[in-house]
């Protein structure tokens, strides 16, 4: 392999440092804001497909059966991703899954007509490969490339530009879908106006540069490491499973997108009518951009020791995510699935709608701040591209396995409170082991005197 230099912090050899400008193709300014744009368009409005409860359809069982098939192929190739991504680069591994996302609009368009639901069961299984592939991708872009006492500033920009495509997501069920208040599935030009976002990041995934062409303001690269093997990668992902920091990982990894089912089908597809259900999409993904920014500015500015930093970050994220799962579970003591709301909501019900809205935006706001964190921490764990890919990965095959479970639990019609509770006591035990990992794990610069490196342009 054509390893040089340091493989935790990716520093090589000493080059000259490039000139700096936010505008440079392979600064990581722009290399994180590129891969928020592919994620703007296709994560972005898958998000924004599965936020409207049940896919836009009435009976959400497809939609579930459909993402059980993702999440259990996403749980597989999101352990894998991160080696495929070392060893076919970029362009390859992005464009291949960020296809898939396409073919699943796809296949609700065909369900839309025919309700055959093995279409969109089997594009949701390709969808989890192509899935594993794009976010193993996206975590080693977004935690490898910025300086490391920048992290949390550029998994902001990342997460304010790909929740924007939410917004954008949630825009289109709600202005198509306007005038059809009764309406109880989107209509076909939802599908295709999301199929057309789909292509155009399919398209732009192309223009991200492999890692060790990108290099940062210091001169320092990415990752010294031109390209990786079966072999290498094979080895170097089991030993994640002997990793004592992945492993204390594990519980927020599996909760990470474990409540996604819950608040898509069973707040949002439960309260809202269609076309409500569009809107409050729009918010819930703004209160992720917020929410990333607050924590981002936690993450990276709240203190001089980057230890102090992640212990502070958890404990805003564990205090608002309590009183925010708190005030979820005195929600749900109001209907059952035995006793659903005999009434949908409509964003005109002003009084009636402003409660659960507040909810439902404040579960957006912790989503990102919860994610966001366990970013951070990843990569406060190593500089370097390829070990971060396999990090990432790891991180998104064991969400993936834990989304999968959930969205199985959901089509088993599992009372709700339990879910809920379930969800609340997952993320509340994943605190303690986030902290043990911080104080173990994360090196602190302030104590052991170690280069702060040079900010870029536009962070600061």
């Amino acid at each position: 392999m054509g390893l040089q230099g340091d493989e935790e912090t990716g520093q090589g050899f000493p080059e000259s440092p490039p000139k700096p400008s936010i505008f440079r193709h392979n600064s990581p300014l722009v290399q994180v804001a590129l891969i928020g744009l592919v994620c703007f368009c296709c994560p972005g409005m898958f998000s924004a497909l599965s936020g409207i409860g049940g896919g836009g359809q009435v009976d959400p069982t497809a939609a579930n059966n459909a993402n059980t098939a993702l999440y259990t192929t996403f749980a597989v190739f999101g352990i894998l991703g991160g080696g495929i991504y070392n060893i076919l680069g970029p362009h390859l591994t992005l464009f291949s899954g960020c296809s898939t996302y396409v073919l699943y609009a796809g296949s609700f368009l065909y369900y839309n007509h025919y309700h055959h639901q093995a279409f969109p069961i089997v594009a949701g299984a390709l969808l989890g490969i192509g899935a594993g592939l794009l976010w193993a991708a996206q975590g080693a872009i977004m935690t490898s490339y910025p300086p490391h006492e920048r992290k949390g500033a550029y998994i902001s920009i990342f997460w304010s530009i790909f929740s924007m495509g939410g917004v954008i997501g949630g825009l289109i069920p709600f202005t198509l879908n306007f005038h059809r208040t009764d309406a109880v599935s989107v209509n076909d030009a939802t599908y295709i106006a999301f199929m057309v976002f789909m292509s155009i990041g399919t398209v732009l995934s192309l223009a991200i540069s492999h890692p060790s062409r990108v290099h940062r303001d210091d001169g320092s690269r990415c990752t010294n490491i031109e390209y990786s093997s079966v072999s290498v990668e094979a080895i170097e992902i089991l030993k994640l499973f002997l990793n004592w920091k992945m492993l204390l990982l594990v519980p927020a990894y599996w909760a990470s997108n474990f409540f996604y089912s819950y608040q898509f089908n069973n707040v949002s597809g439960v309260l809202f009518n269609l076309r409500t259900r569009g809107l409050c999409n729009v918010f819930y993904w703004a209160a992720q951009m917020v929410g990333s920014i607050f924590i981002g500015y936690i993450m990276d500015f709240s203190f001089k020791s980057r230890r102090t930093r992640g212990l502070v970050g958890i404990g805003v994220v564990a205090v608002l995510g309590t009183a925010i799962w708190g005030a979820g579970v005195a929600n749900q003591l109001n209907y059952s699935r035995h006793d659903l709301p005999t009434h949908k909501l409509d964003f005109k019900d002003y009084t009636d709608f402003a409660g659960p809205f507040v909810l439902y935006f404040s579960y957006g706001l912790f989503d990102a701040m919860f994610q966001s964190m366990v970013y951070w921490i990843i990569g406060a764990l190593a500089d370097d591209s390829e070990i971060l890919s396999r990090y990432n990965g790891f991180y998104k095959g064991v969400q993936s396995a834990g989304a999968a479970v959930a969205w199985q639990i959901d089509t088993q019609k599992v009372p709700l409170l339990n879910e809920i509770v379930v969800n609340w006591a997952l993320l509340t035990v994943s605190y303690p082991l986030l902290v043990v990992v911080v104080m173990r794990a994360v090196k602190d610069d302030e104590v052991e005197g170690k280069s702060k490196g040079t900010a870029i342009p536009g962070i600061h």
